[in-house]
């Protein structure tokens, strides 16, 4: 037998990913649930098998789901050894369906207990899922001030005339077979935690028996004389999405703000606006998170096609006529033509709602949380964006990450913790954003770093990059670009608590990659 730990195997036209641990062979789809990565392209640790793309974790053995940002499982497949060779057979159902769904309860007759999920994101979903995963026999209600169910909010900024249908993550018949209530254009107005009670803008009055706050956070607008007028837009839901690319064809553009909305949309305009200006606060864009050096790459990028860059400059005012955005004016005194201003400048938790109840903010009014995703209020828990959450990577530091798979990682733990089955949030933050149809990568928790180490060709059309952000000689998080599968071998690295040093950074053996 060979010697391997991970290989892709083609039966038929189906991929399987053959892994070898512990001389014990096992086989699961070779495609991640999420996008479609092929899992042989990434990292293996012991059973575990990291997705090189965007961090989705599975068992090697079974297939099931061990890290987001997938929501479903593989398929595994039966492996025999017969004269020293290895086969593999593959149900024929299987054949058809590329991810598994974990099995899941349903709501069981006499349990008069219910969890009331307030907000229809990423966090509510994995919430609801790990509950029935868990065996919860009770009544779960989603409530959500959206009119769409749960969708993928990452793909908002990337493929801007989206259909909602085609983004959506599961269909209502899901909800109904499991016996997830949801309602939709359903907004909490206030919480009594005395009573155990929420009430909604509707005037209904809901009991809970637990509660996850998981409402998020909106996107902030400018604060400028002309901000009423037509065509000032922020990206927050599908159909923003659709009048931003509807409203920019052919037109003259302005986005302000240079994280990652600003970026993307900015990107995606390229080949569609007639000109695209982008105002920045900072020296270079995405400064904040990832930093002078690339964020000079990621401007350079775009620069090369055109897009016009106002950094360390804000917007002082909007001019208009008819009452339609014609100019923005920059404190630098630049007067930039604009027929669609799009705003991408910060967010605003929604906790007003929490306004009179004794759950603890921060001075952000974010809700704070410890790592089980309790608050300080009994049977009130928090997920998402809205939590201000103890992070391990930095030593238990309170952050906030408005990021996808955070919030549904946060999802699941405090599910977890309603069942009384003691969790500790332990993940690894992983994002990524998408540039001229090239995906930067990032793990980790870079927030404090004092250097960063280089590595690849970051010049020219041919981009290919590696950044290592550095703190107490330690390697704390990572970026890369066309870098796979090392991204993912790095957030493996932290998840394991072995120490990745400067000096392992720096050098050019790739052996500290190794993470089994």
């Amino acid at each position: 037998m060979c010697d391997v730990r991970m290989m892709e195997v083609d039966i038929g036209r189906h991929s399987v990913l053959l892994t070898r641990c512990d001389g014990k062979y096992s086989a699961i789809s070779n495609q991640c649930s999420h996008y479609g990565a092929p899992l042989s392209k990434g990292v293996i640790s012991g059973h575990k098998v990291r997705c090189p793309w965007h961090g989705s974790c599975f068992n090697a053995l079974t297939g099931d789901l061990e890290e987001f940002p997938g929501i479903d499982s593989l398929p595994c497949h039966k492996v025999k050894i017969q004269n020293s060779k290895v086969y593999v057979s593959i149900n024929k159902k299987d054949i058809r369906h590329q991810k598994r769904l974990q099995r899941m309860g349903a709501a069981v007759p006499g349990v008069n207990h219910t969890v009331l999920l307030l907000g229809g994101g990423a966090a509510s979903l994995i919430c609801a899922e790990t509950l029935r995963q868990e065996n919860f026999g009770g009544r779960i209600i989603m409530a959500s001030r959206d009119d769409l169910l749960p969708y993928d909010k990452t793909r908002l900024s990337k493929v801007m005339n989206v259909l909602s249908d085609t983004i959506v993550l599961r269909r209502m018949e899901f909800f109904h077979q499991y016996d997830i209530e949801v309602w939709l254009r359903k907004e909490a107005v206030s919480v009594d935690t005395e009573k155990k009670t929420v009430t909604f803008d509707d005037g209904l009055v809901q009991s809970y028996d637990q509660l996850l706050l998981s409402t998020g956070c909106r996107a902030k607008g400018l604060d400028v004389p002309g901000r009423k007028l037509d065509n000032i837009k922020m990206l927050e839901t599908p159909e923003d999405a659709r009048q931003i690319h509807a409203a920019s064809l052919g037109c003259n553009i302005v986005l302000v703000g240079t994280s990652f909305v600003g970026m993307e949309v900015a990107s995606y305009m390229i080949d569609k606006a007639s000109s695209i200006t982008v105002v920045g606060s900072s020296d270079m864009p995405y400064q904040n998170t990832l930093g002078l050096e690339v964020g000079k790459i990621t401007m350079m990028m775009l620069l090369e096609k055109g897009v016009r860059f106002y950094m360390n400059d804000h917007v002082t005012e909007i001019k208009g006529v008819n009452g339609k955005v014609k100019e923005v004016v920059l404190k630098s005194g630049h007067v930039i033509p604009a027929d669609v201003l799009i705003v991408g400048i910060g967010s605003i938790p929604n906790s007003e709602f929490l306004q009179g109840t004794k759950i603890q903010k921060n001075s952000k009014n974010y809700v704070v949380v410890d790592k089980y995703m309790r608050t300080n209020v009994p049977d009130v828990f928090c997920a998402g964006d809205l939590a201000s959450f103890p992070l391990v990577l930095a030593k238990n530091q309170l952050v906030n990450i408005g990021h996808w798979q955070m919030a549904q990682v946060q999802g699941r733990i405090a599910a977890l913790n309603m069942l009384k089955k003691t969790t500790e949030l332990t993940s690894v933050p992983y994002y990524w954003t998408i540039l001229q149809g090239r995906t930067i990568r990032y793990a980790g928790y870079g927030e404090g770093y004092t250097e960063i180490v280089m590595k690849g060709n970051y010049e020219f059309e041919e981009r290919k990059f590696l950044a290592l952000y550095i703190k107490n000689d330690e390697v704390i998080a990572a970026v890369g670009l066309d870098y796979d599968p090392v991204v993912s071998a790095v957030a493996e690295r932290l998840l394991s608590g072995k120490v990745i040093t400067k000096k392992e950074a720096q050098s050019d053996d790739p052996s500290w990659l190794q993470v089994s």
